[in-house]
Order: structure tokens, then C-alpha cells, then sequence
């Protein structure tokens, strides 16, 4: 039995319910991602493994929690988002746990590959969830349940560093593993789709009068512009989410005291949380606005702010204090991408196959993945991090300009055809 049965019309404010558990789940795989730059080095200094062997893990993570998300979105829309989060709980809760166990690099890639399914399967039922029950509010919901993923793990950083620090990376894995897994896995059980007619139409975005199929979604244009798109902004920030540790070390800025706002942290301690701040408000912020002037006008000054503040970094980052504001910068330009790709993708291609539909364009970010152990090897080659920051800051601004464009002209015509279609 599908979730896209007519019911009897039950109140429009269970929805907001419905996008409290799905952010609450998000925060709780954050650290998944955003925690793992805190575990590169004290895992190499006890195994001796090279940084960039450790770092094939966080690809394995990427590539698994993304790429499977197109089939955990098909179980979704056919089965409805209970089961899968509570699955995906379970998977995210044993991944961590093994970690804390690992005796050998296969055995940190099998877990790294059972966390990232585990997540995408989290991830993807969310953001899906959120698209069908806000078609009025859709970047804006997106953008909420998306920052859970993006800012949840601001308030752990201190507590897992100091952890790591008093107990020991394995320990930390353990206890934050099974807290994690435990709260996604009771939370699951609580959430639902919409029935039909159970959510108001959207007055301000044009949406699609019809679902597409993924195969028919396949078969467009849009969809493979969208997700070139995708791979060139993902690419820069996945970079900077795995490497900043490293970033900092190599600036000679991560333990350098830096005072703002009326706090003093170490240089890396407050860029990381700042950073999962700015990035975690990015997300609704820059949906809000695609609510009111457009998604593609808001992909271009989203993507033109990130490579300004990719090449900022790098010319500037070796002081302690702009590392701090640039790589919030670059964040915040960065993690809109989680709630304007979704949200254009559910305008275009209908909401009976959004979870899956949203999960074939967030593949894109495994393919970017690919790219983050390159960025080492350049590193490596060229003996720092400027080139590897130019390059980035290059995709971004050819995202942008793509936006306007290439994905305007091309999403004008297929409205077009479809006016024309339904006048005859």
C-alpha cells in the first residue's frame, strides 16, 4: 500500500511535527560527516596509517550514503519513511560502534560503508518527507531538515574533541555511535507522508502539474544540467569538510587562540563549530529567499559567494583569524546546496516520486566525492593548498553562471512544451 492514498483530511499542523522529527534525525548523523575530521589524526597516530588511506573511508562514507539513496527513496515512496529511518538508525548506530574497534583499514571501510547507508537512508527519507508535506514552503522545509545535517554537529564538536582527548577516539566512537543510532531508531516510528489533499498548493514557485517518473526524469536535460551543477559546488565543499583539520595544520593556524564575539578557542575548534553554524543556516536561509526571487537566481549568488570566499581562503587563510571568518564563509556559501537542488528537482518532476527523484540528483555528491582524495594528491604535487583552492573557486563560478544561463533557458522551454502539450 502506497503512502498516496486518500484519506480523510487530517489538521495541516501534524506537518510541522512530521519536519521536527526528520531535523532531530538529520542532527543525529551529522557527526557522521562533519565529526569525522576530528578522528583523521588520532586514528593514524595509533594504526601509523597515511592521511590519505584514512581519508578513503570518508569517500566510501560519501559514495554509499548518497549513491544508494535512490533505492532507499524507491522503498520510501512505495513503503512510506518509517521503516527506512528505522533501519537507517540501527546501520548508523553499529558503524560508529565498529569504529571503535578497527584493526585494519578494510575493517574502517566496511564500517564507513554501513554508516553511509545508514545515513542515506536517514537523509534521504527526511528531505524527501519534507518536499511532499511543504510543496508551499519547499526550500524553506528542505533547508530546515537539511541544516540538522549541517549544523547538528555544532554542539558535539567541543564534547567529542574533549572526549577524544580524556577517553580516547575508540571510546568516543562507542558512546556517540549508540546514542546516535538509538534516538534515529525510536524517532523513526513516528514519522509519515502526506495523504492526498492533505497539504496546500504552492502560490509563489512554479511546480510541475504532473510527477515524472525517474526514468522519464532521466531523460531530460534538466536533470543532468542540475546535477553537473551539483557535482561542481559539491566538490569544493566536501573538500573542505574532510581536509580542514589537515587545512589548519599545514597553515601552521589550528591551535593559534583567536577571539571573537567575546569567546576564545583554538583557531580550528572555532572555525569547525562556526562553520557547522553557518552552514546549518544556510540551508533554510537560502531556501526562504528561492521561495520569493527564484531557485535559479539564488543558485547564482549563492555560487558566485562561494567562489569568492574558496579563493579568499586561500590567499588569506594563513591568518588565524580569517581562516576563521573565510571558512565560515565558505560554508555558508556552500550548504544551500541541500535545500535549492532538492527543492528545483520537486518543482520540476512532481511529488509522487520526490524521494526518489531527490535522491538520483543527490548522487551528485558521491560523484563529487571522488574528487576530495585528488585534492591531496594535488597538495602533495604542488606542495600546498592554492591550486587546489583555485580550482575550486573555478567550478563554483562556472555553477553560477550555469544557473542563469543553461538552467533558466532550459526549465522556460519545458514549461513551454508543457503549456503547449495541454492547450492541445
Amino acid at each position: 500500500m502506497t503512502s498516496y492514498q486518500t484519506a480523510a483530511a487530517r489538521p495541516p499542523s501534524g506537518r510541522w511535527l512530521q519536519l521536527l522529527i526528520g531535523i532531530v534525525c538529520m542532527v543525529m548523523i551529522a557527526n557522521l560527516q562533519y565529526g569525522w575530521t576530528l578522528f583523521v589524526g588520532p586514528i593514524g597516530q595509533k594504526h601509523g596509517w597515511d592521511r590519505a588511506s584514512i581519508q578513503v573511508a570518508f569517500t566510501i562514507f560519501v559514495l554509499t550514503e548518497t549513491w544508494l539513496v535512490p533505492i532507499e527513496g524507491w522503498f520510501v515512496d512505495r513503503y512510506g519513511p518509517k521503516i527506512v529511518v528505522v533501519i537507517g538508525g540501527v546501520l548508523v548506530g553499529i558503524s560508529w560502534m565498529l569504529n571503535a574497534y578497527v584493526g585494519s583499514l578494510a575493517m574502517l571501510y566496511v564500517s564507513a560503508a554501513i554508516g553511509g547507508i545508514g545515513a542515506g537512508a536517514v537523509y534521504g527519507t527526511c528531505v524527501g518527507n519534507a518536499l511532499k508535506w511543504f510543496p508551499d514552503r519547499r526550500g524553506l522545509a528542505a533547508g530546515l531538515t537539511a541544516a540538522g545535517f549541517g549544523a547538528g554537529s555544532a554542539l558535539t564538536i567541543i564534547p567529542i574533541q574533549a572526549m577524544i582527548r580524556s577517553s580516547g577516539y575508540e571510546a568516543t566512537f562507542f558512546w556517540f555511535g549508540l546514542g546516535q543510532g538509538l534516538v534515529v531508531f525510536v524517532l523513526g516510528w513516528l514519522l509519515r507522508a502526506p495523504l492526498t489533499g492533505e497539504v496546500p498548493a504552492s502560490t509563489h514557485v512554479q511546480q510541475s502539474a504532473r510527477s515524472y517518473t525517474p526514468v522519464e526524469m532521466l531523460r531530460t536535460p534538466i536533470f543532468w544540467v542540475m546535477y553537473l551543477m551539483f557535482v561542481l559546488v559539491g566538490a569544493g565543499g566536501l573538500m573542505a569538510t574532510a581536509q580542514l583539520a589537515p587545512i589548519a595544520n599545514d597553515f601552521k593556524v589550528a591551535g593559534v587562540p583567536v577571539t571573537l564575539i567575546g569567546i576564545t578557542l583554538p583557531a580550528l575548534t572555532f572555525a569547525l563549530s562556526i562553520d557547522r553554524v553557518l552552514n546549518g543556516i544556510t540551508r533554510p536561509f537560502f531556501g526562504w529567499v528561492s521561495d520569493h526571487i527564484g531557485r535559479e537566481n539564488t543558485m547564482f549568488i549563492a555560487f558566485s559567494l562561494e567562489a569568492v570566499g574558496i579563493w579568499a581562503l586561500s590567499t588569506m587563510g594563513h591568518d588565524p583569524v580569517m581562516f576563521v571568518l573565510l571558512s565560515g564563509l565558505v560554508f555558508f556559501a556552500w550548504g544551500e546546496i541541500y535545500s535549492l537542488f532538492p527543492s528545483t528537482c520537486t518543482d520540476v518532476y512532481g511529488t509522487k516520486y520526490a524521494t526518489t527523484n531527490a535522491g538520483l540528483l543527490y548522487t551528485a555528491k558521491g560523484t563529487a566525492s571522488l574528487l576530495v582524495p585528488l585534492g591531496n594528491v594535488l597538495m602533495a604535487a604542488t606542495g600546498g593548498w592554492h591550486a587546489v583552492f583555485v580550482i575550486a573557486a573555478i567550478m563554483n563560478a562556472v555553477a553560477a553562471v550555469m544557473a542563469l544561463a543553461v538552467l533558466r533557458p532550459l526549465r522556460a522551454a519545458e514549461r513551454r512544451t508543457r503549456a503547449a502539450l495541454a492547450a492541445e
